[in-house]
């Protein structure tokens, strides 16, 4: 039976309204009162794991899952042994770094070496600082990471910003992006290649949905 991997959060809504555009009903994980994590949909043909967004490569990379939903951030922070197949042209956020309104430091450039950034995307923050040679202190944090300049801990952050309304209110600007991401379509390799379950019968299905959606 194949097995699909759906993140909670953000991506959930749109990730179960494109499973029922290919005719799979994964809705009641959108009920409120649901408790379940795994369901089969009506057809009996297939079902589903409603997982933390950053496990979603997890269970697809050892099989739990054939194929996931997961943003392109958590891909680039996990660097996951799946395949990545298809945009999926929801889910928009950006990563950026954000400092505290009155901060004296304008662009990632002007902030002091051996400063201390928190995020919790810890390995992406450290690819970025990698990349304009500023050595950094990456504090992992894994809540309201905003908490880090408002509390003094750390100079910045580095997080996800979809509004921007969060920063806004915690008195936090952006003043660099790294990178834009969207949901993505992740498989297990090896499932894909010798199509386990029709799992690149069920690919093919999504990709035609996404592509003429966006046409």
């Amino acid at each position: 039976m194949l097995t699909f991997a759906i993140p909670k959060g953000a991506l959930l809504k749109s990730s179960i309204n494109l499973l029922k555009s290919v005719g799979l009903d994964f809705s009641a994980f959108l009920d409120d009162s649901n408790r379940m994590l795994q369901i089969v949909d009506p057809t009996g043909s297939a079902k589903a794991l409603l997982v933390r967004t950053h496990d979603v490569p997890v269970y697809v990379e050892y099989g739990q899952a054939q194929v996931g939903f997961a943003g392109d951030d958590v891909l680039r922070e996990k660097q996951p042994r799946v395949a990545q197949l298809l945009d999926l042209k929801y889910g928009y956020c950006r990563m950026a770094i954000a400092v505290p309104k009155q901060s004296p430091y304008k662009t990632p450039l002007q902030l002091p070496s051996h400063c201390r950034v928190a995020s919790k995307f810890v390995n992406c923050a450290k690819a970025y600082f990698k990349s304009i040679d500023l050595p950094v202190e990456v504090i992992p944090l894994y809540g309201s990471v905003e908490l880090g300049p408002i509390t003094g801990m750390s100079d910045a952050i580095v997080d996800l910003v979809s509004t921007g309304k969060t920063l806004r209110e915690n008195g936090l600007v952006e003043i660099e992006e790294l990178f834009e991401s969207t949901a993505r379509l992740v498989v297990n390799p090896l499932s894909y290649r010798l199509n386990t379950d029709q799992v690149a019968t069920m690919v093919d299905k999504l990709r035609f949905v996404v592509e003429n959606q966006s046409s």
